[in-house]
């Protein structure tokens, strides 16, 4: 006796199971669609107030003269303090409306202030290995949150 379904029986399993996937994949388009939408027809509020962005200290400016010998190391610092800025800024935008109160102080800025402070010192070192190490630095590691 074979197992196989009568051909009667495969009509319409195949028939149903077809149905099935076409209504399945137009509600998966309309669903797509209509994201984002809010039943009022306007703009998410979310959407209408920006995050902000992350505002910090210039660090190159209250750098004294760098020896030629540490120039190379202090540019490359220079330019990880402006892609860290960048970074945290995309971050802002990324997860607008995520988290509790504290959720920008914790998940991005403090984490952005002990990369900088990370990169100041390896600048300090830098320079330091060439001339006077310069002093005063640490507090240009902490940012804040423009609106």
């Amino acid at each position: 006796m074979s197992r196989a379904l009568p051909k009667y029986n495969k009509r319409r399993v195949g028939l149903a199971g077809g149905a099935a996937a076409v209504a399945l994949t137009g509600a998966v388009i309309a669903g797509t669609a209509l994201a984002g939408e809010s039943s009022d027809g306007g703009a998410d509020a979310r959407t209408l107030a920006g995050p902000g962005t992350v505002s910090c200290p210039d660090v190159a400016s209250r750098l004294p003269a760098v020896p030629a010998s540490a120039q190379a190391e202090v540019t490359r610092n220079l330019q990880q303090l402006d892609q860290q800025i960048a970074e945290a800024n995309k971050r802002l935008v990324d997860t607008v409306g995520q988290g509790g109160p504290n959720f920008v102080r914790n998940a991005i800025l403090g984490p952005l202030e002990d990369k900088r402070a990370a990169a100041i010192d390896r600048i300090a070192l830098s320079i330091g290995r060439a001339a006077e190490r310069p002093a005063g630095l640490a507090p240009l590691a902490a940012c804040t949150l423009t609106k």
